[in-house]
């Protein structure tokens, strides 16, 4: 039982193959610069890689492309298209159309129609599950949304005090995102500490950012709320806003709504803090220069994280576990530390030494002896839980 799990953006595909009788993934690669005039393909199977440049027209001839190289002959882990029990797609946002869907015309058109929420995700992965529908109609697609794992957060948690009907009619609510990568870490904890009743607060920290409080494995709150652009500040969006700033914005700077949301999605975040880089890495050693914009930034994202790390441990009463996961919440031992810093009243108790010394790519836990809560560093698989959720899909189908 085979699945490939698809990761799109405007212009790249990434994907991996799984092999579900026992979960192991068989292959992966990707494809950048998609319609461009050379585009950068690369394909690791077992350990043979392979990387190569070539035009690729669009989404669809990407899949071809991927297909071919699987079920190449000599090294491939597939003997043909029809191996394939599902492609699942990590989509964003279709509103009350979500949570796992075969992939159909009704959710299609609403993603497309829902595309100024989620305007960097949307738009591509509708295309290119039209043009893959028409290129592989024998293969079903399955869009496991981001939403979906926050269902069960409690309604209070999810209402903003906007007018009541709002809710009904636009769909305005805290929908909450990375629904596949807190799902993960709430179910890899519980395997880790040997228990499933457990209050959790996963951190997933990379380019976008979100807390997420679980009880029992289940959501009760997201820092995201209706769209991805919301919570703590992202590499280059600007987070939490106060919308009452946009008539002041274009009343001063003459820019209309359209340029400053642009602005704010493009050159908001670390980046507009910093006027240097949305990449902690670059911040963190450009801080340790002196460059005082890039240190003012990194205290901003530390504050934001505590802010809502506070707030959850209110909504759960406590934490049995704080995870850490995401390309920075793995590997920046200086965000880490920021944010657990002076919390021992809270029974959180960060080892200095275990911070700096967990190894890249590796579960561990760095809390110190005698700390109430657990903080643990725990790299997350979304693709997994993607290609669980296309099994479960195909087969209800």
């Amino acid at each position: 039982m085979k699945v490939l799990v698809a990761n799109l953006g405007s212009t790249s595909f990434k994907y991996r193959l799984y092999d579900m009788t026992t979960e192991t993934q068989l292959a992966r690669g990707g494809i950048d610069r998609i319609g461009g005039a050379e585009s950068a393909c690369f394909v690791e199977i077992g350990s043979f890689r392979e990387d190569r440049k070539q035009p690729i027209a669009d989404h669809a001839a990407a899949v071809s492309m991927c297909l071919e190289q699987l079920a190449h002959p000599e090294r491939g882990c597939l003997k043909d298209a029809s191996e394939l029990v599902g492609i699942g797609f990590k989509a964003v946002f279709a509103g009350k159309l979500g949570g796992i869907k075969i992939v159909n015309d009704q959710i299609l058109d609403r993603m497309e129609e829902l595309a100024d929420v989620a305007p960097a995700h949307n738009p591509p992965y509708a295309k290119a599950m039209r043009q893959l529908r028409k290129a592989f109609p024998q293969i079903p697609l399955v869009a496991a949304f981001e939403t979906a794992f926050h269902e069960t957060i409690p309604a209070e948690y999810r209402a903003y005090a906007v007018p009541y009907e709002w809710q009904d009619q636009y769909e305005i609510k805290r929908w909450g995102f990375h629904g596949a990568s807190h799902r993960y870490i709430g179910g890899r904890i519980a395997q880790l500490m040997g228990c499933s009743e457990l209050k959790v607060i996963s951190c997933h920290l990379g380019g976008s950012n979100s807390l997420c409080a679980q009880k029992n494995g289940q959501s009760m709150s997201c820092s995201l709320g209706l769209s991805p652009q919301t919570g703590l500040l992202h590499n280059n969006r600007v987070g939490d806003f106060d919308p009452y700033a946009f008539p002041l914005l274009m009343r001063l700077s003459g820019k209309s709504m359209s340029q400053l949301l642009e602005e704010m999605s493009s050159n908001g975040g670390l980046q507009g803090l910093s006027g240097l880089s949305g990449d902690v890495r670059d911040l963190e050693e450009a801080a340790a220069k002196g460059h005082e914009r890039a240190d003012f930034a990194l205290k901003v994202f530390i504050a934001s994280i505590r802010q809502y790390l506070g707030s959850y441990l209110v909504v759960l009463g406590g934490a049995d576990a704080i995870v850490f996961t995401g390309g920075i919440g793995e590997n920046s031992t200086v965000i880490r530390e920021g944010v657990c810093r002076d919390l021992e009243w809270a029974g959180i108790s960060l080892d200095g030494s275990k911070n700096t010394s967990v190894a890249r790519g590796s579960e561990a836990c760095i809390s110190a002896v005698g700390s109430k809560t657990r903080i643990w560093v725990v790299p997350t698989n979304e693709e997994i839980v993607v290609a669980r959720q296309t099994v479960e899909a195909v087969g209800s189908k």
